[in-house]
């Protein structure tokens, strides 16, 4: 959970497109980042792939009033409405985007093409049918800075009791050099954005980190059976806080439009 979702750099950007705070152009230079190209399949209208600049300015006269992110996972539907077959591709995805007063959603497929060493990765959305209903499992921005305070405050006592690695002075290294690479050249949050939702989304970004290297660092002390169980039960609810957290911090502009 180091890197940033595709669907949320989308709906982000989209999000700030809709709202007339950014340019076509500077919406899809940041959607795809250090993508090859992305194109989106399915839309209706067109019988052929078509690129995002065209994508985002059919949704939106299709009736697309604002984009929202789910990040699911087995046995947690986060963020998703419907129906069976949109939820089936979004789960094996691990995320998709929906979009708000047009009844579609956007699930990634991406593919690596060229020679080792000069790999590139074009992404294409499938543009598919989805239920107009709440989303499952997402918080209000508030509950989420609330649940990651208290997720990272246990997972971290547990972590350290166990003497894992990837819950010490090492870690938080790893974290800040990577959150200084990833963040050099982008926003954290498209404009629009409340600055809440940039402190949930950092602060998210974080505990995910957390997780990930305490996961990829083998079992450090954590030698026993129930030790390393222990870890899994602690890291679980973590893992699903932060991406609750995530959706949270993305859809803030959507969910604070249909509350006015």
């Amino acid at each position: 959970m180091l890197s940033e979702p595709r669907a949320g750099r989308l709906a982000a950007w989209g999000n700030a497109l809709i709202a007339h705070m950014v340019s076509p152009d500077d919406a899809v230079v940041a959607i795809v980042g250090e993508d090859a190209v992305h194109r989106v399949e399915g839309l209706p209208g067109e019988s052929a792939p078509v690129g995002l600049t065209l994508a985002l300015g059919r949704l939106r006269t299709l009736g697309a009033s604002g984009l929202r992110v789910a990040l699911p996972a087995p046995g947690h539907p986060l963020g998703l409405s419907g129906p069976p077959d949109f939820n089936a591709r979004a789960l094996e995805a691990e995320e998709a985007v929906i979009c708000e007063g047009a009844a579609l959603g956007l699930v990634p497929e991406v593919y690596e093409a060229g020679p080792e060493g000069d790999v590139h990765v074009e992404v294409v959305w499938h543009c598919l049918p989805v239920r107009e209903a709440p989303p499952a499992d997402v918080p209000s921005l508030g509950e989420a800075e609330r649940e990651l305070a208290e997720a990272l405050r246990d997972a971290t006592e547990v972590l350290t009791r166990l003497d894992v690695a990837g819950s010490g002075p090492v870690a938080e290294a790893a974290i800040e050099a990577y959150r200084a690479r990833a963040e050099q050249g982008r926003e954290v949050l498209a404009p629009g954005y409340p600055p809440r939702a940039v402190r949930v989304l950092e602060l998210a970004q974080r505990v995910g980190a957390l997780v990930t290297l305490a996961s990829e660092n083998g079992h450090g002390g954590a030698v026993s059976a129930s030790e390393i169980a222990a870890r899994g039960e602690a890291l679980r609810p973590v893992e699903r806080v932060a991406r609750r957290a995530q959706v949270a911090a993305y859809n803030s502009v959507v969910m604070e439009r249909g509350m006015r």
